[in-house]
């Protein structure tokens, strides 16, 4: 059926929160076209490659579609029942706090708002929390101990304004990939404009980047503690802005002072070269209008909080905080973990930003909810959690649209945490998942284009997305299937008709005794000028940034005339002692592990994955090393290496980069265990975590690294998906025209071709041989007619033949020269190899951007765009193709 309406949604990835134009043109087959939304104010139009390429995610290839119990599929009814009757025996048999949830920054605000209101207000504990614990709670506790709440006063708009952006434990380029472009742009018009990059290592992000500062792991506190002690030293602070509006400036100078001690040696604490950090401290001296925008890199640490406190102490000292071009900044990791912070959704807080630990909110939260109970402290955080469910103190979890047993540190142990778990219950839109296989009972829940509701982003904006798209067989929104088990438990107040209704009590709540001549005064977090919206007023809700006062006008910054949310009002400076990581290196561990996202996947693939052209760039796991590391490992750039810590291994690819700090690895988060054997980087990371915040160390485990010594490597083509075989190392990669499988293993087969067969379900056809028993290699093709339908090539070395030209000739007819060089991997005609994909929007190869650059004498990324269209969509990969041009350039130079 031809449909061809366009509606305007939010995308599911990062926490930019761009606006997006999805145009249904066949809804039977799925068939969605996605542009950006031009009118957005989040993204103008603009859209990453994860974001441009959400139409090809939508088929229902791999879709939970019916609830099961213990793999049976069921009704509806019979799952509700079962979820609730197995959640009351478990209370009654063991009390509130043996029960859970563990949701998620991928749902909604109206189902994080059931979720919230039934665990805290009805069942009566709050053992809720979300996998925003692991991505920005950091955050959270930083502003709420500065600001008396957690509120973000900058906005997108600061950085057109900014004259200095101080970009911290943040890759921006592949993690914010529409915030680096818009700062990319601007420093095009405005050359002045001065870009500082704090990280350990050298990312995408330093291609625009005028200061690197790669510091030791750990050294923020320290850096920004020097930071306020020359701002002191320079008449560089705000007197005024510091009297009138904060308190406690000279305990936070004092602790910043002897914390810093001597200054000859403080360069060399914090990892930098003296004239870098100098320059920092100039610049930042000198420039009113400063943005510090931070990220995983900061909150990923056991001294998050105290990282996020030492930034904004600078900007308190100085006056700048939400004012035009200057502020401090958090870029949130999900679509909706600002959304989840707003309703409650962590297990320290309550719904409408109100806190569990005081009395005053706990009772009025209550009363406005007429629930029976209220919790009354806070509950176990992510790590904790599952770290009591391991102990058997929980007995029963509901985790919702995550994948805990990939993303949480220490993942094994909470793979075991859940099969001790007596019910586990997962509702998710995936049906196969690290997570979903420990399931007793699934949930079957709306997907992307398919669900109806609200999020909001990095700077306040609450958007909504839309659903476009009818919801398929069984599945249903997650407030509704909360809803349901709530009412099925006996609880009233859960007789929600649509999402409008869940957002208008949100709504209500928010202003609920919300004002300052109230006990406990002022909250930072009010809807009341959005007044009660009809279905109609709901759906036609336009993007706006809390805190919403008058009608239908958001607020675009706060406190550059002070009014915080503390009970005087007064900002708090945190006086902070650098400290190291609470694991620390030894002779059994001597490198540091660090974790995080790459620039075309999300989470745990359960989305992205589906997407052939996001597994192009970059298909396989991988740890980042230093040359000079890899060479004393006798390791090189392309080696299986394995990567062991107190908690768990890992075996991955080895890639080798100068930016890499020396005795640090870089090893992406996304690999799983359904789509690879003993890859999951979670197993390694250890459990570590902020006392404050309770988020993990993701950025700082112990481990030793080493190469894997395999008998044999190897890959198979298929043009139908295969089980994955049995080996050391397996990773499987979607084509798209098929599946790729990259193998290695300890001992080799009996018999090749047999082993060959078998993984490849017995391949039908002529088949294509080659064998050189002295040189270790076996390869062998399958022809059905004349399309390569199957391909399996082996060898010693991990160097076998390149795969792009291979992958491309899967499920297609063979010309004869392709047929006789097939088995040699190299296309007769070299043209034919683009060679590993760069640009994934337009599918754009190394091999061809090289051959481009030499026959067309191409001087910059703006010409290749011309030549080829590559960087030309969403510019993720423009900072690959200077590189490229770079390294050519020098070559003929040299």
């Amino acid at each position: 059926m031809q449909i061809n309406s366009t509606v305007h949604t939010t995308c599911a990835y990062c926490g930019v929160g761009c606006g997006i134009k999805a145009t249904v043109e066949d809804t039977d087959k799925r068939i969605v076209s996605i542009q950006g939304d031009t009118e957005h104010p989040a993204n103008y139009g603009r859209l990453c490659s994860k974001g441009s390429s959400l139409g090809e995610t939508i088929s229902l290839e791999g879709r939970l579609l019916e609830p099961h119990i213990a793999g049976q599929n069921v009704s509806w009814p019979t799952a509700i029942d079962k979820v609730a009757n197995e959640f009351k025996r478990i209370i009654a048999e063991h009390g509130k706090e043996s029960v859970a949830f563990y949701v998620s920054g991928q749902i909604l605000t109206e189902d994080y708002y059931v979720a919230n209101k039934l665990m805290k207000g009805y069942i009566g504990t709050a053992n809720i929390d979300t996998n925003s614990r692991l991505c920005m709670s950091s955050a959270v506790a930083g502003h709420k101990r500065a600001f008396g709440a957690d509120t973000v006063p900058a906005n997108y708009d600061d950085f057109d304004h900014a004259n200095l952006i101080v970009l911290v434990g943040s890759n921006t380029a592949w993690c914010h990939p529409i915030i680096f472009q818009r700062i990319k742009a601007i420093k095009a018009q405005r050359p002045e404009l001065r870009i500082v990059v704090v990280d350990p290592r050298e990312t995408a992000t330093n291609e625009i980047a005028d200061l690197h500062l790669p510091i030791k792991a750990g050294m923020d506190v320290l850096l920004f503690n020097a930071l306020l002690v020359q701002l002191a030293e320079r008449n560089a602070l705000d007197p005024q802005y510091i009297a009138q509006y904060t308190v406690d400036f000279e305990k936070a100078f004092a602790a910043a002072n002897q914390d810093v001690g001597d200054k000859s040696t403080l360069a060399e604490r914090i990892g930098v070269d003296s004239q870098s950090l100098a320059t920092f401290f100039d610049w930042f001296c000198q420039t009113p209008k400063t943005m510090t925008c931070f990220s995983m890199g900061v909150n990923q640490s056991s001294a998050g909080t105290d990282k996020v406190n030492a930034i904004i102490n600078c900007h308190l000292a100085t006056g700048r905080v939400g004012k035009e071009g200057a502020s401090p900044f958090s870029l949130t990791g999900q679509p909706n973990a600002m959304g989840g912070r707003e309703v409650g959704g962590l297990a320290n807080m309550l719904a409408a930003h109100m806190d569990i630990e005081n009395p005053v909110h706990r009772e009025r939260v209550q009363r406005f909810w007429q629930s029976p109970v209220i919790a009354d402290k806070s509950g176990l955080k992510a790590v904790d959690l599952f770290d009591a469910m391991y102990e058997g103190k929980i007995k029963a979890v509901w985790i919702m649209a995550t994948n805990p047993v990939v993303s949480l540190p220490n993942a094994d142990k909470v793979r075991a945490a859940l099969e001790k778990c007596e019910l586990v219950v997962v509702s998710d839109c995936i049906t196969d998942t690290d997570t979903t296989r420990l399931a007793d009972v699934l949930l079957p829940s709306l997907g992307w284009g398919e669900k109806d509701g609200t999020v909001t982003n990095s700077e306040r904006r609450i958007s909504r997305q839309r659903g476009f798209l009818p919801a398929p067989a069984q599945a249903k929104p997650d407030w509704w299937a909360l809803s349901q088990v709530a009412q099925a438990m006996g609880f009233d107040g859960f007789d929600y008709q649509s999402p409008a209704d869940v957002f208008n009590e949100h709504i209500a709540l928010s202003a609920f005794e919300n004002d300052a001549n109230i006990e406990s005064g002022l909250r930072d977090f009010n809807l009341v000028g959005l007044g009660q919206l009809n279905t109609q007023q709901y759906n036609a809700l336009q993007p706006i940034q809390w805190p919403v006062l008058n009608k239908d006008q958001g607020t675009a910054r706060l406190f550059a005339q002070g009014q915080f949310y503390t009970p005087n009002r007064l900002a708090r400076f945190m006086p902070l002692t650098s400290r190291a990581p609470k694991n620390p290196l030894s002779a059994e561990y001597p490198f540091i592990l660090n974790t995080g996202r790459i620039r075309d996947q999300w989470h745990t693939m359960t989305r992205t994955g589906l997407t052939p052209r996001l597994l192009q760039h970059i298909g396989e796991p991988y740890a980042e090393l230093h040359p000079n590391d890899a060479k004393k490992l006798a390791i090189q750039a392309g080696d299986l290496v394995e990567i062991n810590s107190a908690w768990g291994k890992a075996v991955v690819r080895a890639q080798l980069s100068d930016g890499q700090r020396q005795g640090s690895v870089f090893v992406p988060m996304h690999w799983t265990g359904v789509l690879t054997r003993q890859s999951r980087v979670g197993a390694v990371v250890n459990p570590a975590v902020d006392p404050v915040s309770g988020q993990p160390e993701n950025k700082h485990t112990p481990i030793k690294v080493s190469k894997f010594n395999s008998a044999w490597h190897g890959y198979l083509l298929s043009h139908t998906p295969l089980t994955l075989p049995e080996c050391d190392y397996a990773v499987a990669i979607r084509l798209e025209k098929g599946w790729r499988y990259e193998l290695a293993h300890h001992q080799k087969p009996h018999d090749w071709l047999d082993w060959a067969s078998i993984w490849l379900q017995q391949p039908q056809g002529q088949r294509l041989e080659y064998q050189d028993i002295s040189a270790g290699q076996q390869r062998y093709a399958w022809l059905e007619g004349d399309k390569l339908s199957a391909l399996a090539f082996f060898g010693a070395e991990a160097n076998l033949p390149p795969r792009a030209w291979l992958m491309s000739l899967l499920n297609q007819p063979l010309d004869k020269l392709s047929r006789r060089a097939l088995l040699s991997g190299k296309p007769a005609d070299p043209n034919a190899d683009v060679g590993r994909i760069i640009c994934a929007c337009y599918g754009v190869g190394e091999k061809t951007i090289e051959r481009a650059i030499a026959t067309n004498n191409l001087k910059s990324v703006t010409e290749i765009g011309k030549c080829l269209k590559a960087g030309t969509n969403c510019g993720s990969c423009q900072p690959e193709l200077q590189k490229i041009l770079s390294r050519l350039i020098s070559v003929v130079q040299a």
